[in-house]
């Protein structure tokens, strides 16, 4: 079965946040299952090009203003045989950023992104080969189902079906409706059913009615966005096509993510033998210029620090939470006056706490190895991955039961000792230091139980492998409806 990934991100070339992840290593698990996967890609500043084979020819886009020409680019994804296609256009890609500064957007990101999606469709025909599935990831590539539907129409790729994936419903692609012409379809396509939503032009939307199937990346996001809470204004759309939407949660690549093997770490180890756990904390605790006492819980945070992951919440509650007999480890950059704040907390309480702002995947790694606890208190998640890795290293999490989180964190209960970490369901300062003190509690009072979480959480499989079987049961499911008959290979 052939699949192109379409996606404005791909781990280690280009990367802002999960989407870049789940494509540099969901193709890698499809072509385990012996699936034809390719990715194409824009050619961006950051991206080594000189480390990859540049392609004969050049590639004609259609665009409203005519055909634009590329150059193109090929390599592999890391540690695999998957192809991934650059295209080469320094106006569009040559840029410093992907979408534009911090907090900003770049001008011209309609024109940029059709160009990719048009730029994608074309370099299949170019090469001679039709994929079964056109697999599209976020607002960036919501053209392609659309222009299967419209321009593709009784061409070549007539017959692919498409899945749209949505990483973070948050950004949908909105733009003034004056500016449909730059896609190079006509305002017939402006209506309530297509690309018109509430008076703007919404990309997402577009692919919400054109995708043969949609995909979200857990099942309780999958049920989330089909609230008005949740939703983020497409609830009703996402709601009348339920039947399509599918919630399959992330994996972790368990080789880059693995205690027993990676060479980060001051010590290895694994659920059999958690000594080295134990140093781990030593080690980190010395890094972060804390007291080097084993006894004391270690609690860490990983990641952005914005509104979504809650840490303005775990600042208002951190005076209350650092009147305790625990330490804290911080690693994030967000928003500035969270930061100040997190570093002043950081200043005040020198023996507990230590913020990091900024970000280091190595020191990452040993974050998740030397802490107890790890925090992720989102108000939304669609997936979360830090607490996949928190998982797989025996580190706690400490989440609120929100998508993703709900899905791979399972609650505590301290009669029975099951679960495999701690959950709470209103976010405010008072219920994430009550949680925070009941694993404390639970640390104190029941070790055993600890432990037996700990080991339990690090015998679970959340590996790319489990959620690739559930994708291809998926690119059969669009096949079949496109095609109107089974795939028989």
């Amino acid at each position: 079965m052939k699949i192109l990934f379409v996606a404005s991100e791909c781990a280690p070339f280009a990367k802002t946040g999960g989407l870049g992840d789940v494509v540099g290593a969901l193709p890698k698990a499809l072509h385990a299952l012996g699936m034809d996967v390719r990715v194409v890609l824009p050619l961006y500043a950051g991206i080594d090009w000189n480390g990859l084979d540049r392609l004969e020819g050049t590639l004609g886009v259609p665009m409203s203003f005519g055909t634009a020409w590329c150059g193109l680019r090929m390599g592999r994804l890391p540690g695999s045989d998957v192809p991934i296609y650059f295209l080469e256009h320094r106006h569009y890609f040559d840029r410093p950023h992907l979408y534009g500064p911090p907090g900003e957007a770049y001008d011209d990101n309609l024109e940029r992104f059709t160009f990719l999606s048009r730029a994608a469709l074309e370099l299949c025909k170019a090469l001679g080969w039709i994929p079964d599935v056109l697999h599209a990831n976020d607002w960036q590539s919501a053209l392609v189902p659309v222009y299967l539907n419209t321009v593709e129409w009784a061409q070549p790729l007539h017959g692919s079906a498409s899945i749209y994936s949505i990483h973070n419903l948050s950004y949908q692609g909105v733009f003034e409706p004056g500016a449909i012409p730059v896609t190079g379809l006509g305002f017939e396509h402006l209506n309530a059913h297509e690309l018109e939503h509430f008076g703007t032009l919404n990309l997402t939307k577009g692919a919400l009615y054109h995708a043969t199937l949609l995909s979200t990346v857990s099942p309780t996001y999958a049920r989330e966005i089909q609230t008005g809470a949740y939703g983020a204004g497409l609830d009703g759309v996402l709601r009348e096509r339920s039947g399509d939407l599918r919630g399959i949660l992330n994996g972790i690549d368990a080789t880059e993510w693995d205690p027993a093997t990676d060479p980060r770490l001051a010590a290895r180890y694994d659920a059999r033998d958690l000594s080295g756990k134990a140093i781990c904390k030593v080690a980190l605790q010395r890094e972060a210029g804390l007291p080097e006492r084993p006894e004391v819980p270690l609690l860490a945070l990983v990641g952005r620090l914005v509104g979504q992951k809650g840490a303005d919440v775990l600042a208002a509650a951190l005076p209350r939470i650092l009147a305790w007999d625990l330490q804290v480890v911080l690693l994030g950059t967000g928003d500035p006056d969270i930061e100040r704040h997190l570093t002043w907390l950081a200043g005040a309480h020198r023996d507990r706490f230590a913020a990091w702002i900024g970000f280091d995947d190595a020191r990452a790694h040993r974050i998740e190895a030397g802490a107890d606890f790890f925090l992720m208190p989102s108000r939304f998640e669609p997936c979360g991955l830090n607490q996949l890795y928190s998982l797989r290293y025996g580190t706690l999490p400490i989440v609120r039961a929100t998508g993703g989180l709900a899905d791979s964190v399972v609650q505590y209960d301290q009669t029975t000792g099951e679960g495999t970490g701690f959950r709470l369901d209103d976010l405010n300062p008072d219920s994430l230091a009550d949680t925070i003190g009941w694993a404390l509690a639970t640390w104190h009072q029941r070790p055993t139980h600890v432990a037996a979480m700990r080991r339990r959480a690090m015998a679970q499989d959340f590996s790319w492998a489990r959620a690739a079987a559930d994708y291809r049961a998926m690119y059969l499911a669009a096949y079949e409806r496109r095609r109107g008959h089974p795939y028989r290979g």
